[in-house]
């Protein structure tokens, strides 16, 4: 039991070590896949976060058997570094002895790691799809750049000639409001200054001593001129604010449930598709002497021997030649509903297999690092990452396959 207690402290440093750097490395990637549409839509602390512990779950799931391998190469090989395989085995214990804590640690890992994929995983996979819909669809904030008309705003162009980005103000602003289709408003200001109302439902502008000339589209003699010193302008916005949407609000995919849950829908497919089939016989057994599968004979009631005179056997032939395209055409759409019953069913079962093919490459990487740290003889994390450097390659294209 010391022995054990032994190699099995000697993986835990590497274990967490790896852990960490492999969930540093995933995360910095997701940023860097998708900084380009979180920036500039002023996002705050808490969604970022939410974000970020969200997009976890996933990287667990891929950086643990990583780690295990990781750290089963370290340990192994600083013990047969340090000779003190060569001292254990001396001692009477055989390789597959030292393994044996290793082993049965994996095997706890992987059932806690099968219990993630199917509680934990789908609710965070779900969740993080909602919230990426909804960051999304908010707008970026709203910027006025000196000098070029901005139409961010449904039914207004803006265009003003000069911004203090640190008191949003600005100065010979031009607003052309065309929300109202039977008027023509123009309005402008010396100055002005620019804000949201709490609920980034409506924007508001505070202009100052400027001009509203409008003109009415129908009759063109009405011209109106007011001059102001100071006038404010309420405009009705959507997609500024941050809104979020209930979890039960978009439908769930298939990395968006348990494995109990994929099985149910694959027999309610599989049940559909009992039922074409059923369908296919019936017009099988109703058109042609034989089933469906085999060689298609047309039966007497499908195809009435023809009459003598010429006229008789063109209309019989017609009508045999509209019978015929029309069980094309249905036999065609009962095909391809079952090739598209065949992809999903496929979709899923690939997800079930998923969530206990990943955890048991905890098992896997176990029973291959251990022989192969100990061929390396060195422990430093730069073999270890070296020597696992091939099969996280083979390890991820089967992932991505």
């Amino acid at each position: 039991m010391i022995l054990y207690r032994y190699i099995l402290r000697a993986h835990v440093g590497p274990f967490f070590f790896s852990f960490f750097s492999l969930i540093l490395i995933f995360l910095l990637q997701f940023l860097m896949k998708y900084i380009d549409q979180l920036i500039g839509k002023g996002l705050g602390f808490w969604v970022i976060a939410e974000l970020i512990v969200l997009n976890l779950a996933w990287i667990v799931v891929l950086a643990v058997p990583m780690s295990v391998l990781v750290a089963v190469l370290m340990a192994f090989g600083g013990l047969s570094a340090n000779n003190e395989v060569t001292v254990i085995k001396s001692s009477g214990m055989s390789l597959y002895k030292m393994m044996f804590p290793v082993f049965l640690v994996s095997l706890v890992i992987t059932g806690l790691l099968i219990i993630f994929n199917n509680r934990v995983l789908p609710d965070a996979n779900h969740r993080l799809k909602v919230l990426m819909i909804d960051i999304h669809r908010k707008k970026p904030t709203l910027t006025l750049h000196p000098g070029i008309f901005s139409t961010d705003i449904s039914g207004y162009a803006i265009l003003v000639r000069k911004t203090y980005e640190q008191t949003n103000e600005f100065e010979d602003a031009t607003i052309y409001n065309y929300s109202d289709p039977m008027k023509q408003i123009i309005i402008t200001a010396k100055r002005g200054k620019i804000s949201f109302t709490p609920d980034y439902k409506k924007l508001i502008m505070d202009l100052e001593n400027g001009e509203i000339h409008e003109q009415d589209v129908e009759n063109k003699n009405l011209y109106r001129i007011a001059k102001y010193e100071k006038y404010r302008v309420v405009m009705e916005v959507e997609g500024f604010g941050f809104e979020r949407s209930p979890d039960n609000a978009f439908q769930r995919g298939d990395r968006e449930l348990s494995a109990e849950d994929m099985l149910r829908i694959v027999d309610s497919l599989k049940n559909i598709q009992k039922k074409i089939y059923e369908s296919l016989n019936s017009i099988a057994a109703t058109n042609f002497k034989k089933p469906f599968h085999g060689e298609l004979i047309m039966s007497s009631s499908f195809y009435q021997s023809p009459v003598r005179d010429s006229i008789g056997d063109y209309e019989a032939l017609v009508s045999a030649i509209q019978k015929l395209i029309s069980l094309n055409a249905i036999m065609k759409n009962y095909l391809t509903q079952i090739e598209y019953y065949d992809r999903s069913i496929d979709a899923y079962m690939v997800e079930v297999h998923k969530k206990y093919a990943i955890p048991f490459a905890c098992v896997v990487f176990v029973l291959v690092g251990a022989p192969l740290g100990m061929m390396a003889r060195r422990g430093n994390f730069g073999v270890a990452a070296s020597l696992s450097l091939f099969f996280f390659l083979f390890y991820w294209a089967c992932l991505i396959g």
